[in-house]
Parts: structure tokens; sequence; C-alpha cells
């Protein structure tokens, strides 16, 4: 099948914000997901625009999506975040996924940054298997720490 790796437009936002639940799901997290396509919308394309989207187009069909945003490492100066990339599961295996990964990466190396980095969560094997082949470095001796919405009213309200 022939696709297309092209960067998203507000139109492909409500497919976008599809593959995003569909994630969620595999993830065992499918009530996590607050976003909203008016919210990805005004994120990634209004004045202050907070993110850049790939998508990856079958048949008219989004089939796959990466979302990246700029960070700063204290140690290496500008980096990127990978904050997702996610194929549907028909379409693993298609190549879509490094079609992908590579646009990030050409979209990184435009940008002169020093690492493009991101999570995968320790049980999805296929997933960390597939970055490995592709050279990154899954560090496993990290933890994610996140404090959300509620965590944050507690801290500043305890001191």
């Amino acid at each position: 099948m022939e696709y297309t790796i092209r960067s998203a437009r507000t139109e492909d936002m409500g497919q976008v914000l599809q593959l995003i639940q569909e994630l969620a799901s595999f993830e065992k997290e499918d009530h996590a997901v607050e976003v909203t396509e008016k919210d990805l919308i005004a994120d990634g394309f209004g004045s202050k625009k907070l993110f850049e989207c790939f998508v990856a187009e079958a048949e008219g069909k989004i089939e796959g999506m990466a979302l990246v945003y700029p960070r700063y490492s204290t140690w290496k100066g500008p980096v990127i975040h990978l904050e997702d990339l996610i194929v549907t599961e028909k379409m693993r295996g298609s190549g879509l996924g490094t079609a992908l990964l590579t646009e990030v990466v050409k979209h990184g190396s435009n940008l002169g940054v020093k690492r493009i980095s991101w999570e995968v969560i320790d049980w999805n094997e296929p997933a960390i298997t597939f970055y490995e082949k592709k050279g990154a470095k899954v560090m496993r001796d990290w933890d994610v720490v996140q404090l959300n919405e509620k965590g944050m009213k507690a801290f500043l309200e305890s001191i």
C-alpha cells in the first residue's frame, strides 16, 4: 500500500485524536485522554504553536502520526521530544512507523537539535525492539516522573 508522510493540517486533527484514543486504549488507559480536537487545533496551529505533527496518509485516511515539541537540555542544549508515534494496528509492519520516525529525525536535524527523546511503556516489547533496531538507546534505568493537575494543586496548597 502506498502512503504519504506530510505535515498535519487542521482538518487532520479529528483523525489524529482517533489515533491518540487508539493508543490510550492499547495502553489500557481508555479514559485518560482529555485533549479535544479543538485543543489540538488551537495548540498545534494557533498563535502560540506548541507542537509539530506529521501524519502518514494511505488511501485518504490518516493511518499514523508523530507529534513532537521543543525542549531544552541543560546538558546538551536544544532537543525535541517525541510525545507519540502511533500507527494503526492494521498498518503496523508496513513501514509507516519507520517513515514517520524518519520524518521526525529529519525535522530534528533541520532544527539542529542535539537529541530527540521519548518514552516507551516498559511492556511494549515490539515498540522497544523497533526503536532499538533504529539505533535508539532505551534507558531502562530512568523512571518517568510526573505531577498532574491535582498533584500540582496539592503541592501549591501545601507550601
